[in-house]
């Protein structure tokens, strides 16, 4: 067969393919380049041929004997194979040589490391025998010199002769002791130590206990070293002091202190460990270890941190969180340390009875004139001293209706109460309170009947209206003082002030000064320059300036005090009414005040308070059930309510301004208190309003501008008030105008039926006798059968003989059909009214 045997010539199809590519250099240059391709025939071998793998003994004698070679490859093909595979040959034995000289060098690398580290433990090892035997010396030497002393000391003491005849020999000795340096062998050591120190500083060792790692050299400064982290003198200093302890031996035996750590039913990590004095990071990879992945920020149970109090070796010692308040001192105090305090007197009465007006003359000052409407707002404080020097604190609270939570507070931080009733008016419902608060607080009345100057005083009615309350007054045979002033003209107000002071005295008043400050919040409200201001009286010990207490949800730093007059004071004793600044929040009227040691103290059993208050509502919420949501929203469906926003000047009156809010409404109607707060109507509140469509009502506060602008643009209405009694009204003529209109009927005759008709196209109409009033069409009517209502509705057609007429009177007969409605009988009586709507108003 010849090498063609009926193939094609072997060669490109197209031959080369040749063309120009334009090549671009910088500054704009370019180059034509001829570029030549040529295309590399890839030969399939057919199936069955040999494969590269075959070996060399099959490619070479392929390549000597033509009849072996695969069908279609040439000589030159063939040649070009055998270089290809003698060149992979070559190749693959220089990639083993070269596998080899790695490994090699890897295992020289191993053993050179390893090496290495023999040789620095040996170094080591050296350096600590070189060390303990620096340190037998030291002992040595030291023993030495203290025996050379010794003997000093002896031959001192011991005949001259003998002291002579043993001078020569320890001379030398005693010589080396003093440290004159006339020893060879210790300046030999010396130099020997020097040597090696210096030796081992040069290769970088640590002998000198690392004194010099923590200074700064010029390499470490203008290389930035260790990353620009520098130890701190502090951190140096601790560093010194370990190597220190580890050289004499001590610092490996520390003994770990166990400390009794308080857990909470929650605790933060990192106040676990701050109370552990164990490193966060240390708890926190304890925490890890034991599968809960949380950071130093991280709030956990009890149980786990048990759990790592324990692993620490600490002691735990479970707390509550009411454990918190347990700061707060509320030991007795011993009768020694207790002092007389001045007594706290309260005025108590109904509106208008003359209470302020009384308290004015008695401290010769017109509080009255700045109270709107001349009632008291809320409740003022003030001090009196009387002629003879006894020191009163007086609590003058309102006889509104709507203050009665005030009265209370009032009654219950006081010791003595001044029951003013007007000698003209006699006993009122707020004065029936007032004796029920003084009652129920256990504190002993006064009497002041006053007004006593008017024409229509009679003071004997009130002091046997009080009999019906069971107070009986002095001049009843009883023991309650009563003393009759006028508040106008002075009179009997010298008789009110020592009553008082002999209650005060029969009573033996006493307080503890020098303990913890203990208060009661009379009154508190957001000052715009000032901040949140509270009214305290100062019931135990002594509140002074810088002092941190607690009170209520809030706490605080005593910024500055303020006593009645306006001056600021240093401190505030037992009895005394003060203004306090410096709290974080506004508290509620009636809180107590306490001091306690520290910020931490105030602002944890303020956070726990808190808390619980949230709680609690937050449990009250919860205790609904599914039905009685279902029940109260439809009880709700047919309720109509008036919302409104309500901002007040102290947190006594917006209290009272709520609670007056719940009394109003029935049960088609009522008032919802959106919001409530302390200080001036903001945006914010313009804005709440605006989307409830509600009102904004200020008592004794002004919106600012933004609020202004805002109300004015969102058409938002803002209604002031100074008068609490004006306030309720608008809102009960406001709340009166969602009420339904009530339909009255008026009875306006009577008619009986006297004979049944029927008549086509109309059905049964009844022959009537109006036998009372006056029957009209447009009337409603009702069908009574034996008195019984059994239709009602309307009338179809009012006849007078043949003709359809408006009404018939009484006495004439008529004929009448129903709307619907034929079951008409004889003897049956037909009722016609009227309706009419009636707009009805809240009691």
């Amino acid at each position: 067969m010849s090498d063609s045997d009926g193939k094609k010539t072997l060669g490109l199809r197209g031959g080369p393919r040749s063309g120009q590519v334009k090549q671009s250099f910088s500054h704009g240059r370019t180059k034509n380049v001829v570029v030549e391709t040529k295309r590399k025939r890839v030969v399939v071998p057919k199936p069955g041929a040999p494969t590269a793998g075959a070996g060399a003994a099959a490619a070479a004698g392929a390549a000597s004997d033509p009849s072996k070679r695969p069908a279609g490859i040439s000589d030159a093909e063939m040649e070009r194979r055998l270089k290809a595979l003698a060149a992979a040959k070559a190749t693959e034995a220089e990639e083993a040589k070269r596998r080899e000289a790695e490994e090699k060098e890897r295992e020289a690398e191993r053993q050179r490391r390893r090496e290495e580290a023999e040789a620095k433990e040996r170094e080591e090892r050296e350096r600590q025998e070189a060390l303990k035997a620096k340190e037998e010396e030291d002992a040595r030497k030291k023993r030495e010199a203290e025996e050379a002393k010794a003997r000093e000391k002896a031959e001192r003491n011991a005949p001259p002769a003998a002291a002579a005849a043993a001078q020569p020999g320890p001379a030398p000795a005693e010589d080396g002791a003093r440290g004159g340096g006339n020893r060879p062998a210790p300046r030999r050591d010396d130099r020997d130590n020097r040597d090696n120190n210096r030796d081992n500083r040069g290769k970088g060792s640590r002998d000198d206990g690392g004194r010099r790692s923590g200074k700064l050299t010029l390499n470490q400064a203008l290389s930035g070293g260790e990353g620009g982290r520098q130890r701190s003198l502090a951190a140096m200093k601790r560093k010194q002091e370990r190597a220190r302890q580890k050289a004499l031996g001590g610092g490996d035996n520390r003994e770990k202190v166990v400390r009794d750590v308080q857990l909470p039913e929650t605790i933060v990590v990192s106040e676990l460990a701050n109370r552990m004095a164990e490193r966060v990071a240390e708890v926190v990879k304890a925490l890890m270890q034991n599968g809960m992945m949380v950071s130093q920020n991280q709030v956990i149970d009890a149980d786990t941190a048990e759990l790592i109090i324990e692993e620490f070796g600490h002691k735990v010692v479970r707390v509550s969180d009411a454990d918190v308040e347990q700061v707060i001192e509320t030991a007795d105090d011993k009768e020694e340390d207790l002092k007389p305090r001045a007594p706290v007197i309260t005025i108590m009465g109904h509106v208008d009875h003359g209470k302020t007006s009384l308290l004015d003359a008695i401290r010769d000052a017109k509080v009255v004139a700045g109270e709107a409407g001349g009632i008291t707002q809320h409740i003022g404080a003030y001090q009196v001293t009387t002629e003879s020097g006894a020191v009163l604190s007086f609590l003058d609270t309102p006889g509104h209706a709507a203050f009665t939570s005030m009265r209370a507070r009032g009654a219950q931080v006081t010791d003595i109460v001044v029951l003013v009733v007007a000698a003209d008016d006699a006993v009122m419902p707020q004065t029936i309170e007032a004796i029920n608060h003084a009652k129920a607080a256990g504190v002993p009345m006064i009497v002041a009947i006053n007004k006593i100057d008017l024409p229509a005083a009679n003071a004997q009615k009130v002091r046997t209206d009080l009999l019906q309350h069971e107070v009986i007054v002095e001049a009843m045979s009883g023991d309650v003082q009563d003393v009759e002033v006028s508040a106008h003209t002075g009179q009997g107000l010298d008789e009110l002030l020592e009553a008082i002071a002999l209650q005060a005295e029969v009573l033996e008043l006493k307080a503890n000064p020098e303990r913890a400050a203990q208060g009661a919040v009379i009154e508190a409200q957001l000052d715009v320059g000032r901040g949140p201001v509270a009214t305290v009286l100062v019931q135990n010990g002594t509140l002074k300036q810088g002092d941190i207490f607690v009170v209520g949800e809030q706490w605080g730093k005593v910024r500055a005090l303020v006593n009645d007059k306006g001056e600021r004071v240093a401190e505030a004793g037992p009895s005394v009414p003060v203004e306090v600044l410096g709290l974080n929040g506004t508290p509620e009227a009636g809180d107590v005040l306490n001091v306690v040691s520290s910020e931490a103290q105030a602002r944890e059993i303020a956070e726990y308070r808190e808390n619980a208050a949230k709680e609690k509502r937050a449990a009250a919420g919860a205790a609904t059930t599914l039905e009685q949501l279902m029940q109260k929203a439809k009880d709700d469906k047919d309720v109509s309510e008036l919302p409104i926003v309500v901002k007040a000047d102290v947190q006594g009156s917006a209290e009272a301004i709520i609670q007056a809010m719940e009394k109003i409404g029935n049960d088609e109607v009522r008032v919802r208190v959106l919001h409530y707060g302390v200080g001036a109507i903001t945006e914010s509140d313009i804005g709440l309003a605006e989307a409830s469509g509600a009102p904004v009502i200020g008592f004794n506060v002004r919106a600012n501008a933004p609020a202004r602008q805002a109300a004015n643009q969102k058409g938002v209405e803002i209604r002031y008030y100074s008068v609490i009694y004006d306030l309720v009204d608008d809102v009960k003529a406001a709340a009166s105008g969602l009420l339904s209109a009530e339909i009255q009927e008026d009875f306006i005759g009577y008619a009986q039926i006297r004979e049944v008709f029927k008549v086509t196209g109309v059905g049964k109409v009844a022959g009537c006798l109006v036998t009372e009033g006056v029957a009209r069409r447009s009337a409603g009517v009702r069908l009574l059968r034996d008195d019984v209502v059994i239709h009602e509705g309307t009338l179809k057609t009012l006849k007078r003989f043949k003709d359809e007429v408006s009404e018939v009177i009484s006495g004439q007969e008529c004929g009448m059909a129903f709307e619907n409605y034929d079951d008409i009988r004889e003897g049956d009586v037909i009722e016609i009214f009227t309706r009419k709507e009636v707009e009805r108003t809240l009691d």
